[in-house]
């Protein structure tokens, strides 16, 4: 596998949108695929995730259905699209994966992977 690079992040307005993308080459079976974000003097936390056999994506509550998750596996590249942003979605934003059965919980648990992180500000 190589290594998990994320690209797309930036500054935007509150309200505004932004897509992450990941290269996340070597996982195209029995994988997790995850983000996680950590801001100023905070814990990592995730936002959402999805089994690459399974392809549907679980979200923390705080994304609230402003945030989307998918893959495109041909171009072997993992996204997160981000709607309705706010000051609050401040923070350094990772992919991650880890090697798992598909019926893992892809929620929880140590991954094995990060990208070096991207980061997002969202302005008020």
């Amino acid at each position: 596998q190589g290594p998990l690079a994320e690209s797309g992040g930036g500054s935007v307005q509150t309200g505004g949108s932004l897509t992450l993308s990941c290269r996340a080459s070597g996982y195209e079976y029995g994988a997790c695929l995850a983000w996680f974000r950590q801001s100023a003097g905070k814990e990592r936390e995730m936002v959402g995730s999805m089994h690459v056999d399974v392809g549907t994506g679980s979200y923390a509550a705080f994304t609230r259905g402003r945030f989307s998750i998918w893959r495109n596996a041909p171009q072997e590249e993992f996204y997160l699209q981000m709607m309705d942003l706010k000051v609050e979605d401040t923070a350094i934003y990772y992919c991650a994966a880890d090697f798992r059965p598909k019926w893992a919980d892809c929620e929880s648990g140590v991954y094995a992977r990060y990208g070096q992180g991207t980061q997002v500000t969202v302005a008020s």
